[in-house]
Order: structure tokens, then sequence, then C-alpha cells
């Protein structure tokens, strides 16, 4: 199988984990002036188990990184990535948490 890469598609509001042309999960999120609000996180059941959905957030992140945005992790997957991975943690937007 081949290597997978984290695609933006903004015209469906949404990351995508891809293996070639097939979408293999989702990050939709919304936007609002300099942030990324992460809202919901999906793999599809045919390749959950295997690290794609955490494969999937940190290159959401590394993405909103590059751009220069904050987040807003209201996503309760995301949010947990980011506090196992506390290098992500200067990306989440002052008024934001990522729960307990």
């Amino acid at each position: 199988m081949a290597e997978p890469t984290v695609v933006d598609n903004p015209e469906r509001h949404r990351y995508e984990l891809r293996f070639g042309d097939t979408v293999a999960g989702v990050v939709q999120y919304a936007t609002e002036p300099g942030t990324v609000v992460l809202v919901h996180t999906e793999v599809s059941p045919t390749v959950e188990g295997e690290g794609l959905g955490s494969k999937l957030v940190s290159g959401v992140l590394d993405d909103i990184r590059a751009r220069g945005l904050e987040v807003v992790p209201l996503c309760p997957f995301a949010a947990a990535y980011i506090r196992r991975h506390p290098e992500y943690a200067d990306l989440v937007e002052d008024d934001a948490s990522t729960g307990p």
C-alpha cells in the first residue's frame, strides 16, 4: 500500500487522508480569521486501528503551523492528540482548551 498523504480540500472544508485517489479519513473544519476550528475527525472503518487518525491529525496540525495559523480543537480526537503531543500545544488559540 502507498504512503498516505494529508491534503487540504478547502471547497469541502476538510483535510483528507488519501491513498492515491482514495480518501481514507477526514478532518472537518471551519475557518475564522487566523484560526482553523477542527470540528470532527473520521477514519474509514477499513483502516481503523492502524494509527492513521493520528497521522491525519499530525498532518493537519503541521499544515496549520506552516500557514502561521492557530487551531481550536473542538474535535475530541484532535484535542486528545494535542494533549498527548505537547509540541503542538503552541498552536492552540489562547481562548481554546484541549480539555482535561
